[in-house]
């Protein structure tokens, strides 16, 4: 608590967020995204990529990126080729590889997920805007991209059936997921916290994801 306390309070913080310290080329290659915000959803601004860097070297140990309105009930195809894939991408890419030539790709690990998938077949959503295709929440599989933080890099774990519904090997569990960040984090496998009462729990849920290392 102490350590969140005085990265907060610090000079650090606030030249970490300062973006125009970057020189120009370094802030185009991580490029603007769309920094409009559409109600259920963040904004995409792709600079935010850059900030997580920043905020890494002034010492945050956890840094979280919401790149929001994923959610393409209609219209599925041309949002996601037009705009979320390349802009996710292009900020993604930049990160690692800015991590990566500045010699941090071993101590960050960064992670991408979603909170669900989406069903692996594409209909029309009644009372949509447009007639056009799009995909509903789904959760019986989705997939999650590690990358740094000691993990070999082109490592595929697990797969799905032949449509993308449901686990089809090595299946693995949100526990499993942060089992894997706490590994990364240098988090031993006995820590527990405790409640008000003094009551301790462990920390760990489940088993770091054999294969990512």
């Amino acid at each position: 608590t102490q350590q969140a306390f005085d990265i907060l309070t610090s000079s650090r913080l606030v030249e970490a967020l300062d973006i125009s310290r970057e020189p120009q080329h370094v802030r185009d290659r991580y490029g603007e995204g769309d920094p409009r915000n559409f109600g259920d959803g963040a904004p995409r601004n792709l600079q935010h990529f850059l900030v997580a860097r920043r905020l890494v070297e002034a010492g945050c140990r956890v840094v979280t990126l919401n790149f929001g309105r994923w959610d393409f009930h209609s219209d599925n195809f041309n949002g996601m080729k037009n705009t979320h894939l390349p802009q996710f991408d292009q900020g993604l890419s930049a990160l690692i590889a800015d991590l990566h030539e500045r010699g941090l790709d071993k101590d960050v690990a960064v992670v991408a997920w979603g909170e669900f998938g989406r069903t692996p077949k594409v209909f029309t959503f009644p009372g949509a805007e447009t007639k056009l295709p799009g995909r509903d929440h789904w959760g019986a599989v989705q997939t999650v991209f590690f990358a740094g933080g000691g993990v070999r890099g082109g490592a595929v774990v697990g797969e799905s059936d032949a449509t993308g519904g449901y686990p089809e090997s090595d299946a693995q569990t949100p526990e499993n997921m942060a089992a894997t960040i706490y590994q990364a984090l240098g988090l031993p496998r006995e820590l527990v916290w405790k409640d008000a009462f003094e009551r301790p729990h462990q920390v760990y849920h489940g088993e770091p994801i054999a294969g990512l290392t």
